[in-house]
C-alpha cells in the first residue's frame, strides 16, 4: 500500500506531526468505543443485564442495594428454587424480585405455613422444605392454585415482608425479565448464584 493511503501519513499531512499524533490516538481511542460497542451491547440487552434490589422481600438471601446480574437468555430451563426478575400483573414499569416455587403445569398448595406441591412426580403431593427461609409462610386463607403450562407460582424468601403470588397471582413466562447468575455487590458476597436442593 502506498505511503498516502496510510492513515497515519494522511494525518500528519493535514495536521502536522504534533496534532496528527493527537488526532491518531483520538482515530485509534474511537475505533476501541465503536468496536467494544457492537461487543457489549448485544450482551447488555439481549443475554445479561444488571439489577440492583430494592426492599426486603428476600432477606435474608439479598439485601437492599445488593448489585446482580441477571441472564436472559435461559429462560426456557427455570428450575424451582431459581431467582428470578420480572415485571408484575399490571405493573409492568416495575421489576419484583422473587423465588419460584411452583413450576408450570403443577399445582400448589399452602395452608398452615405448609406449601404442598403436585406434579407428575408426586401425584399425592409432597412437601417442599426450604432450607433458605427461617419463617412461617403465612396466608390468610388456604391456597390451592393450578398452574398453565406457562405460569410459575413466586415467593419471597422474607414471607412477611413479600407481594408475591400469593397476592398478585402466578407470573407468566412473558413477563420474565431473566434469572439471577451472579452477585456483583458487596464484594464480601461476590459470586455465583446456586440454585438450592430440595429434600422431598
Amino acid at each position: 500500500r502506498k505511503e498516502e493511503d496510510v492513515p497515519e501519513s494522511v494525518l500528519y499531512r493535514w495536521f502536522g506531526p504534533t496534532f496528527g499524533a493527537l488526532a491518531l490516538f483520538f482515530l485509534d481511542i474511537t475505533q476501541i468505543v465503536v468496536i467494544a460497542a457492537v461487543i457489549i451491547l448485544p450482551i447488555r440487552f439481549w443475554v445479561i443485564k444488571p439489577f440492583i434490589v430494592k426492599g426486603a422481600s428476600m432477606e435474608d438471601n439479598y439485601y437492599e442495594r445488593d448489585y446482580l446480574i441477571i441472564d436472559q437468555l435461559h429462560l426456557k430451563s427455570i428450575e424451582r428454587g431459581e431467582v428470578i426478575v420480572f415485571r408484575p400483573p399490571n405493573r409492568t414499569s416495575q421489576h419484583y424480585i422473587k423465588r419460584v416455587i411452583g413450576l408450570p403445569g403443577e399445582t400448589v398448595e399452602i395452608e398452615d405455613g405448609i406449601i404442598t406441591i403436585y406434579n407428575d412426580t408426586y401425584p399425592n403431593g409432597t412437601e417442599l422444605r426450604e432450607s433458605y427461609i427461617h419463617e412461617y409462610t403465612h396466608v390468610n386463607e388456604p391456597i390451592h392454585v393450578v398452574l398453565g403450562l406457562s405460569e410459575y407460582y413466586v415467593l419471597g424468601d422474607n414471607r412477611n415482608e413479600s407481594l408475591d403470588s400469593r397476592l398478585i397471582g402466578p407470573i407468566t413466562e412473558d413477563a420474565i425479565v431473566g434469572r439471577v447468575w451472579l452477585r456483583g455487590l458487596p464484594f464480601e458476597r461476590f459470586g455465583t448464584v446456586a440454585t438450592p436442593e430440595y429434600d422431598y
